[in-house]
């Protein structure tokens, strides 16, 4: 889990969960806001692109406070926390460059973890059993094994955590499932998922490590690499080592809203296969791909690149189909644009919407409220296996079996191992 002694870090975090804290108003920005006392405090771990979308969004929610900000090079950590000290007009934001400090720390309420995939469960593991609540970004995890894990830590911590998979949170993306899952297409068949294709980089020269710059802690778990610089960051995604490309990416919200429409949380394909183009070079994700999945209910979803796809999610039964992305919904017939969802039919949640920080406000609402968030981590682990299988099968060139129910490869011990990776030592996520 860490380089710091076991018993040491859980007695740290033992302590963080139920312990008190007092904070001075001044120390909590301005004033017309919540009392010190009922305001979140939040500590983000991670604030590259994502992240600092993170710090700006919650600043805007005057019932949170950000006390801490932690990242692994220290021109984001100071960038952010300017951000931070700006908004609340005083020099309070603690800047933080390990998580586990983050973590050990008893004035933080919560955690937002908008790290690279590679580290998400040796993070967010320790995080949940220190008792901290989680936004966490998608896609979940680097590996299924590893999501497992991650779900299970929340189950037995009982603490709150919201998938940043913030298209559920959006109206037209709720109403497209809702045609679908009342029946206005007819059966279901197919589903068609459309992914950006992925960039490529061929191979780059050892470069040193900018000042500042933790190398070492940012590569944690994956594998020792010389650094360059379009390892890390951004580009981390388009590298197997730390992520799993526009696959899981992109891949991460579009397959989840499939599931949603489908009715498929709790469930995944029982058969995967496809191919895909797998580069030479530093960044050695699939760049175009073509992968199906069959499910036992007979429904058949097409993930593939926009060479061959349409962006976004498509899904088509006997009388019709619905089209959405993030600009907009589309159907055919062009009547179902105008359906209704009667009282009595399927009505999927929507907490939040409308709110200009639906999906953090949604989070923020169940920190208080211990109710489920619209996007809670079982629901992000089923979504992001199938993408998971995607890359097995393509890497592979041959069909997966899957068994959704015990999440296991069946009959192919090759494939199987694939459903976790080793990682660098001290780290360790179970």
């Amino acid at each position: 889990m860490s380089t710091l002694p076991r018993r040491a870090f859980l007695r740290h975090a033992a302590a963080a969960a139920p312990a008190p804290f007092v904070l001075r108003s001044a120390a909590l920005g301005a004033e017309g806001r919540p009392a010190p006392s009922d305001r979140i405090t939040l500590g983000m771990i991670g604030v590259g692109s994502m992240g600092l979308r993170h710090v700006h969004g919650f600043l805007q929610e005057p019932d949170c406070q950000i006390l801490s900000i932690c990242d692994a090079d220290a021109a984001r950590r100071r960038a952010a926390a300017e951000v931070v000290n700006k908004q609340y007009g005083n020099a309070h934001c603690r800047q933080v460059r390990d998580f586990r400090d983050a973590i050990a720390d008893p004035g933080l309420h919560a955690l937002v973890i908008s790290v690279p995939d590679h580290w998400h469960a040796a993070a967010s593991i320790p995080a949940v059993q220190a008792g901290k609540d989680i936004y966490g970004e998608k896609p979940l995890a680097l590996t299924i094994a590893e999501g497992r894990a991650m779900v299970e830590a929340v189950r037995r911590a009982g603490v709150v955590w919201q998938m940043g998979s913030w298209q559920r949170s959006t109206a037209h993306f709720r109403i497209a499932c809702e045609l679908v899952r009342n029946g206005r297409i007819g059966k279901l068949t197919r589903v068609e998922v459309g992914l950006p294709i992925s960039p490529t980089c061929g191979p780059e020269p050892p470069m040193p490590v900018p000042e500042g710059f933790d190398y070492d802690l940012w590569l944690g778990p994956a594998p020792w690499a010389p650094y360059t610089e379009k390892r890390c960051h951004w580009n981390f995604r388009w590298i197997l080592d730390y992520s799993g490309g526009q696959v899981t990416d992109t891949g991460a919200h579009d397959i989840d809203t499939a599931h949603w429409g489908m009715g498929a949380d709790g469930t995944g394909p029982a058969e995967v296969e496809g191919k895909g183009e797998f580069p030479d070079g530093l960044w050695n994700v699939a760049t175009r791909y073509h992968f199906t999945c069959r499910y036992a209910s007979g429904v058949v979803m097409d993930v593939a690149s926009s060479d061959r796809f349409r962006g976004g999610t498509r899904w088509i039964g006997g009388k019709g189909w619905v089209h959405v992305d993030r600009g907009r919904m589309d159907a055919s017939p062009k009547s179902l644009l105008k359906e209704r969802i009667g009282p009595d039919e399927i009505h999927l949640a929507s907490p939040a919407e409308g709110h200009r920080q639906g999906h953090r406000r949604n989070f923020l609402d169940c920190v208080k409220t211990r109710a489920v968030p619209i996007t809670p981590i079982e629901i992000g682990q089923r979504s992001i296996t199938v993408a998971h299988l995607g890359n097995i099968a393509m890497r592979l060139g041959r069909r997966i079996r899957w068994d959704p129910a015990r999440e296991e490869i069946i009959g192919d011990p090759d494939a199987a191992r694939m459903l976790r990776r080793p990682l660098r030592e001290p780290w360790h996520y179970g």
